[in-house]
């Protein structure tokens, strides 16, 4: 699927939600760098687009390379579009738990446990295991401190 994204890409440059859509997948398969990259340059190209799906992506970047501060601006950015995103939530809890911020951790599994009645889904969707193994021993630690 890189490879399809990589070649509409060099067809057409300006193809803001392409650069969007590879960023996406970039992420999932634990490009974090790139993803950063592709999902700013969408951004760029279209700058009046609804940005929420875009600052997920980032935040859930910068939370998979370890930036997790990074990732809880973002996160709570796209929040503030969309507070109905389970995945999010999962990511900002995260973040939250890996920075030692277990009451806003907490504060979030809880918001998350709202709207999503499983906190923790198996994230086989990133391809890289240490990548989501920093995603779920996150949950697990804000999960575990919320009980």
């Amino acid at each position: 699927m890189m490879r399809m994204l990589d070649e509409a890409l060099a067809l057409n440059p300006s193809f803001a939600r392409g650069w969007f859509v590879s960023g996406h997948v970039r992420v999932m398969a634990g490009h974090c760098e790139l993803a950063i990259r592709h999902v700013q340059n969408a951004m760029r190209l279209s700058p009046r687009a609804r940005v929420g799906g875009q600052w997920a992506a980032i935040g859930q970047a910068h939370c998979l390379a370890g930036r997790f501060e990074h990732a809880v601006g973002k996160l709570l950015l796209m929040l503030q579009e969309h507070p109905g995103a389970p995945l999010s939530f999962r990511f900002l809890a995260t973040s939250y738990a890996h920075l030692g911020r277990l009451p806003q951790a907490c504060q979030v599994v809880a918001r998350l446990r709202a709207i999503a009645p499983v906190p923790i889904t198996g994230p086989s969707y990133l391809r890289n295991a240490e990548r989501r193994e920093r995603l779920l021993s996150g949950l697990r630690l804000a999960i575990g401190d919320a009980e």
